[in-house]
């Protein structure tokens, strides 16, 4: 039987939604074992000047417990 713990994370980037969850999700795999699986919770832009500056995502990581 495994047991799995959520947690909620948050990350950027200046280049896209896309790039912020990977870079999320590289910086959870440093830190933490057997991460399994993520959720997109939120997705939000900071905007300057009307062009988009930074992209951020809130994530919630799945990770098995040893």
């Amino acid at each position: 039987m495994a047991v799995a713990k959520v947690i909620e994370i948050s990350s950027t980037s200046t280049v896209s939604f896309d790039d912020a969850i990977k870079v999320g999700i590289k910086k959870a795999g440093t830190t933490l074992h057997n991460v399994s699986g993520a959720w997109v919770q939120d997705q939000e832009v900071v905007v300057e000047n009307s062009e988009v500056k930074e992209y951020r995502v809130r994530l919630r990581v799945t990770f098995v417990l040893d």
